[in-house]
């Protein structure tokens, strides 16, 4: 071996760089000193060496040992001699052997890390150098604890490399694990199986911690081992002995829960899962009240979920298959389940009560499929009622001002029970209506006096029926009348019992959504909608002492005045003078802390947005109504955007800008409320908005904050465009321009589908486009020239994102009917422009732009490629037009195997199919001639090709061509 002293041959300073205090300069030797014992042929011997005689006591020194030999074993292990890998074989006996004789067990890290390294030998050589693996191992160890400790959790690491599912493989590492479990199936299986009875036996009251660690292992085997190894008398009542004894219950329990959920025939599996319940239920495990240990009992409730969900795989499975008295019996055996289910269900812990949950869904689902309930059958469905209506209620601890983890936690399994009970809503939809009524009915009538919680919950429940009672677009008021005269008593009683006076949170929250979801209610009773007004309006809604309930009011009013707003003109003016001071915008230094933020705002001024618009006065009142409404809004806009000129502080800077931002999208957030019938001319508002337009406008020319002002005042555009129509095209111009004076990838990429939302509208905008083309080519030009960091790939996104933009511009235009524009930018520009598209067609690999090229090639081969086309375009689809097609499919980077991809090949061949249309016979020629054979394409598949590009059926076209291009690129 290469090495007599290992203190002279390791390098002592390196090593020192191990230890987690050393200086950056020693961490940084340490770490090229791993390197170099990596990558050596032989220089990690040392490293063995070090193991086997225990020469170091730092335990940061052994760690690197073995991640030293990891790495060989790893990587390298085919590329070793056999001498080498007997030294490592040798090494690790030597290492194990050693800790049998040391007074302490290794750290747990160096335990782990040796375990992985033993792990990774089986692997390597399990089946051919090492078969002996467990053989030499027991051998060894025998029922030493230090060496039983390793050899447990060398199986848990040879469970990850091996078996574990929620780790990716290779093929070649699957079939070489499908391999290694049948090996081992054959040769060990039954001596392993032995050891851990053993090892269970024996350290059960001496090393608890063993026994644990031996449990997790059977747990982990038992998946893909005989059952009947572990499913035997003897294995089965040693678990259940440990499930009496505290520190072991735990495991034990996930053992059991391993065993049962191993797959297996439907009759065998009832039979195992019952004769468990027998033992368990005769050891007093089934009297859950009696039990104090919350955890175990946690456990114990996922044992009980996996033997019920396995009962009911059992049912399903003989149903099917028509074995109708097995069926039976496991049927009877998930009934017999019921009460300790429910036990568990109502328990007040709810982790106990969550892993219970998974087999009530499925035991619901069994009784849905069921053509009748017996009476038992029923009453097991109203306990579960009873109990997901009793757990949905929050506890006393519940911080509804700060919620934390716990409280996350609540929402997450009230989800799970909400599950629970829209599977009782389908197994019997009367039972539950009736229950909840019931619950609904006498919460109500004694509200004053009763605690938060329940009242909640009573609301809750009123709330859930909406998605568990399924109704055509919320129409719950009308059909089936037993239903509608249940919700419709329940939402009377709502809007009525002066529940919304509750003074807490969570009722008032839930009064509203109630509200929210059955707002159709008072569609059928309209005389409610006043009471209801009240409490949006006044301290229970939209002034309520709680952010949170102000807040999602504001969006619950706004959706309540939209479904509403036909019953809402006798209230439109007081409504509107009420929310008022909600609709001011707060000026960023007032020091004034407003009841809504900027975004709840947005649903104020939609809310009277609609009110205005929908309300039966005349066109001069609604005028005057939404000039009122938005006039505040210019006239602070005028001062501040003054004050921004003014102001030198970035941050005063910012808020500044935040609040012009704020203002204008309030204003073009009532624009929401105008629809077909009723449009802004209609209306008579159109001058208002065009006050409007004016008032915002000379924020884009603002030389701070740019982006933030740039990007409101276009969404603004976006929105005068649709109500406005062409009146907004006398704007658009100046707009333009300031919007493409000094601007970055992200405020083009953003500007473009303005320009192409007034290209696909507007016709008569073809003046306006010639004259803006080549000013915002140009600009796109420019930025996309900037140069940028090799490695920043937000700039390298931005750009990208840009071409991608620039090309759908390109798209729109060429797409519009508006051919002239393009046309008429000149030849030189023209071309310019044209080879853009060429280079963006074959040389940047990015699919979704390569698509747009081509159909802009596409197109522009329809417009002028023809007889009558734009003269010197024909020449140029030969030389530019035709080498793309081909070029870009044959690019390394062009994959088709990418779904993406291909259809932009499919875009290619279209394009092909284009200038055949246009070209004729002379682009055949051209093919047969000239360009095939530049490529080396052999005069047969030329052939081929010109005759598939003749026929009428694209289909066929576009299928050739991903052949032709998979062949030529093999």
């Amino acid at each position: 071996m290469a090495c007599q002293s290992v203190a002279a041959v390791m390098d002592e300073q390196a090593l020192l760089g191990l230890n987690p205090n050393a200086d950056a300069r020693y961490r940084q030797r340490a770490m090229a000193y791993f390197e170099q014992l990596k990558e050596s042929q032989d220089a990690w011997e040392v490293c063995a060496e070090a193991l086997a005689k225990g020469i170091y006591n730092d335990d940061h020194v052994k760690f690197f040992c073995f991640q030293v030999l990891e790495h060989q074993i790893r990587f390298r292990h085919a590329g070793l001699s056999a001498v080498q890998q007997l030294l490592i074989r040798e090494t690790l006996m030597k290492w194990l052997q050693c800790q049998l004789m040391n007074a302490q067990p290794e750290k747990p890290f160096i335990r782990n890390k040796a375990a992985q390294v033993f792990a990774l030998t089986f692997v390597m050589e399990y089946l051919s150098l090492w078969p002996k693996f467990f053989f030499d191992i027991l051998s060894l160890v025998g029922l030493n604890p230090h060496g039983v400790d390793i050899y447990l959790r060398t199986l848990m690491a040879i469970d990850a490399e091996v078996v574990d599912r929620d780790i990716l493989h290779l093929p070649d590492e699957t079939r070489r694990n499908t391999l290694i479990k049948d090996g081992m199936r054959e040769q060990c299986i039954p001596i392993l199986v032995e050891s851990w009875f053993q090892i269970l036996q024996a350290y059960q009251q001496s090393h608890p911690e063993l026994t644990c660690q031996c449990l997790e292992v059977v747990g982990a085997f038992v998946s893909w081992i005989d059952l009947n190894l572990i499913a035997n008398d003897r294995f089965v009542n040693l678990l259940l002995s440990q499930m009496s004894v505290e520190e072991l219950r735990e495991e034990a329990c996930d053992c059991l829960f391993e065993i049962i959920n191993k797959g297996m025939d439907p009759v065998d599996k009832t039979k195992l899962v019952e004769s468990l319940c027998r033992v368990l239920q005769s050891a007093g495990f089934f009297n859950v009240e009696q039990e104090e240990d919350v955890d175990f009992l946690a456990k114990f409730s996922r044992l009980v979920n996996g033997m019920g969900q396995s009962l009911v795989i059992s049912w399903t499975k003989l149903a099917k298959s028509g074995n109708v008295k097995d069926a039976a019996d496991t049927l009877q055996a998930v009934e017999t389940k019921v009460p300790l289910l429910l036990q568990l269900l109502v328990h007040e812990d709810d982790d106990i009560s969550a892993n219970i949950v998974g087999f009530c869904y499925e035991y619901l689902h069994v009784l849905k499929q069921l053509p009748q309930l017996t009476d038992q059958q029923k009453t097991n469905v109203e306990a579960i009622m009873l109990a997901v209506m009793k757990k949905l209620t929050y506890d006393d601890e519940y911080n509804f001002e700060n919620e934390g983890e716990d409280e996350a936690m609540f929402v997450e399994y009230r989800k799970q029970l909400k599950m629970l009970l829209d599977r009782l809503a389908q197994v019997s939809p009367e039972l539950l209506l009736e229950a909840v009524r019931r619950v609904f009915t006498n919460t109500m009538q004694n509200w004053q006096t009763t605690q938060f919680m329940e009242v909640e919950v009573a609301v809750r429940l009123l709330y859930m029926l909406g998605e568990a009672l399924p109704a055509s677009h919320g129409a719950h008021f009308s059909g089936d009348t037993a239903k509608t005269s249940a919700l419709q008593d329940m939402m009377r009683t709502l809007v009525s019992c002066g529940v919304s006076s509750y003074q807490h949170s969570s009722v008032s929250l839930e009064f509203f959504e109630t509200v929210g979801r059955y707002d159709k209610f008072f569609l059928v009773e309209p005389q409610h909608i006043p009471t209801v007004l009240m409490a949006f309006l006044d301290n229970r809604g939209l002034r309520h002492n709680s952010p949170k309930v102000r807040s999602r009011v504001a969006y619950l009013f706004s959706r309540f005045i939209k479904t509403l707003h036909k019953h809402m003109n006798a209230f439109i003016e007081d409504i509107l003078s009420r929310i008022q001071d909600l609709l001011e915008l707060a000026p960023p230094d007032n020091g004034f802390l407003a009841l809504l933020t900027s975004d709840d705002q947005l649903f104020m001024f939609e809310a009277a947005g609609v009110l205005i618009v929908n309300g039966e006065s005349p066109v001069e009142r609604k005028q005057a109504l939404m000039r009122s409404l938005l006039l505040p809004l210019m006239d602070t806009f005028r001062l501040l955007l003054a004050k921004l000129a003014q102001e030198t502080e970035e941050e005063g800077q910012a808020a500044l800008a935040d609040c012009l931002s704020h203002a204008v999208g309030f204003a073009s957030r009532t624009s929401k409320a105008f629809s077909n019938k009723q449009t802004v001319k209609q209306c008579g508002c159109t001058e208002v908005y065009r006050d409007c337009l004016q008032t915002f406008l000379p924020a884009l020319s603002c030389p701070v904050q740019r982006g933030a002002l740039r990007s409101s005042v276009r969404s603004f555009l976006h929105r005068m465009i649709i109500c406005m129509e062409e009146e907004v095209l006398p704007f658009i111009p100046s707009a333009s321009e300031h919007m493409l004076k000094d601007c970055e990838a992200k405020d083009l990429q953003e500007f473009i589908p303005l320009i192409s939302q007034i290209t696909a509208k507007f016709k008569q905008v073809s003046p306006f486009l010639q004259q803006v083309f080549m000013p915002l080519v140009l600009a796109i030009f420019e930025v996309l020239a900037r140069p940028a960091e090799e490695n920043d790939q937000a700039a390298a996104l931005e750009k990208q994102m840009l071409r991608r933009s620039y090309f759908t511009f390109i798209q729109t235009v060429t797409g519009s009917g508006m051919n002239e524009v393009m046309a008429n930018q000149g030849a030189e520009n023209i071309e310019r422009v044209v080879f853009t598209i060429i280079q963006g067609a074959v040389d940047f690999p990015d699919p979704i732009a390569q698509k747009t090229c081509f159909i802009i090639l596409s197109k522009l081969v329809e417009l002028w490629g023809g007889k009558d086309g734009m003269v010197g375009f024909p020449d140029f689809i030969y030389k530019h037009i035709v080498p793309a097609c081909f070029l870009a499919p044959l690019k390394p980077t062009f994959d088709l195997s990418d779904a993406q991809t291909v259809l932009t090949l499919s875009e290619c061949a279209l394009t092909l199919k284009m200038i055949h249309l246009k070209r004729g016979p002379e682009f055949i020629q051209f093919l047969q001639q000239e360009y095939l054979p530049s490529l080396q394409v052999s005069p047969e598949i030329s052939q081929e090709v010109c005759q598939v590009l003749q026929q009428p059926d694209v289909k066929v076209l576009k299928n050739y061509i991903k052949a032709f291009f998979q062949r030529a690129k093999l």
